[in-house]
C-alpha cells in the first residue's frame, strides 16, 4: 500500500472515529423520560457523562498524532494526556472554589457572632444571616434556614449543613453550635469569635500556599508543552533523527520514556495538591428531615 493510500485511510478512520464519538456522546447526554422512570443509568452511561466532550477530543487528537507521526505509542499517550488534562492540571479551579467557600464561611461566622450578640437565639440568628451570606455557601445556608423554618431540630439541621459543606473547618463550627444548642450555655459569642479568627487564619495560610503552588502548576504546564512541541517538531521536520523510534524496539523505548515522564508529572501534581484535614463530624443516620426538606 502506497503512502498516499495510507494517509487517506488514516484520514477516513480519523473522521469516522471522531464523528462516531461525538454521536455517542450526544446520545448519552440526551435525557429520556423512560430511562428516568424505569431504572437508573448504567455505569457506562455515568462514565460517558463524566467524560463529557473530552472522550471524542482525546480520540481525535490521538488519531491526528498517529496520522502525523505513525507512532502508536505517541498517539495513545497524547490521547490519554488530553483525557486526563483536567485531573492533571485542573487543581487551580477546585482550590479557588475551596478558598472562596472558606472565606464565605469565615464571613458568615462573624455575621452570626454579631447577630447573637444582640441577645438573639441561634434559631433566629441563622436564618437572619443565611440570606446575606457569600454566594459560595449561600445554597447550603439557605437550605439550613429552610429546615429551621419547617421546624427541623437545630442539631439535625446543623448536621445536614455540615454534610453538605463536607469540610473539616465547617465541622468545627457546627460542632460548637450543636453543643450550644443542646446545653444552652453562655459564651457562644466568645466561641464564635475564636472560630472566626481560626477560619481567617486558615484562609490566610491556604491563600499563601495556593499562591506558592500556582507557580509549580505553571512550571509543570510549561515543561509538558515544551516536551510535546519538541517531540512533534522532531517527528515532523527532522524525521531521520527520530527514525529509530519507528521500529518496534523504538516504540518500546518510547513507551518507557513517556511512562517516566507521566510518573514525574503525576508526582508533581500530587505535590501541588492541598491536603485538608479529614472530617470528624459524621451523621449517624440518614433519616429524611421533616417537611420534605433534605
Amino acid at each position: 500500500m502506497t503512502a498516499p493510500s495510507v494517509n487517506l485511510l488514516l484520514i477516513v478512520l480519523l473522521g469516522a472515529l471522531v464523528g462516531g464519538g461525538i454521536l455517542l456522546l450526544v446520545l448519552a447526554l440526551i435525557p429520556r423520560e423512560d430511562d428516568e422512570e424505569m431504572k437508573p443509568p448504567s455505569a457506562l452511561l455515568i462514565a460517558l457523562r463524566k467524560a463529557g466532550v473530552r472522550l471524542p477530543i482525546a480520540a481525535g487528537v490521538g488519531l491526528l498524532i498517529l496520522l502525523l507521526t505513525r507512532w502508536p505509542v505517541a498517539a495513545v499517550a497524547m490521547g490519554f494526556l488530553v483525557f486526563v488534562w483536567p485531573a492533571l492540571f485542573g487543581g487551580a479551579g477546585a482550590e479557588a472554589k475551596a478558598i472562596s467557600r472558606l472565606e464565605g464561611l469565615a464571613g458568615w461566622t462573624e455575621s452570626l457572632r454579631d447577630t447573637v450578640a444582640g441577645a438573639v437565639g441561634l434559631e433566629q440568628a441563622i436564618p437572619a444571616t443565611a440570606y446575606a451570606a457569600s454566594p459560595a455557601i449561600s445554597k447550603e445556608l439557605t437550605a439550613l434556614a429552610d429546615r429551621l423554618r419547617v421546624r427541623v431540630p437545630l442539631p439535625q439541621a446543623l448536621q445536614r449543613f455540615a454534610d453538605e459543606m463536607d469540610d473539616s473547618s465547617v465541622d468545627l463550627i457546627v460542632a460548637s453550635l450543636i453543643l450550644n444548642s443542646r446545653l444552652r450555655g453562655p459564651g457562644l459569642r466568645e466561641v464564635l469569635t475564636s472560630l472566626s479568627e481560626s477560619a481567617r487564619a486558615a484562609l490566610d495560610m491556604r491563600q499563601r500556599v495556593n499562591a506558592g503552588r500556582r507557580s509549580t502548576r505553571r512550571s509543570v504546564q510549561i515543561v509538558m508543552g515544551v516536551t510535546v512541541v519538541v517531540v512533534l517538531g522532531l517527528s515532523l521536520f527532522n524525521k531521520p533523527y527520530v527514525k529509530p523510534y519507528s521500529s518496534p524496539v523504538g516504540q518500546f523505548v518510547l513507551l518507557i520514556i513517556l511512562g517516566l515522564f507521566a510518573l514525574g508529572f503525576f508526582w508533581l501534581r500530587r505535590l501541588s495538591t492541598f491536603e485538608v484535614p479529614e472530617r470528624f463530624l459524621h451523621a449517624r443516620d440518614r433519616v429524611p428531615d421533616r417537611g420534605g426538606v433534605r
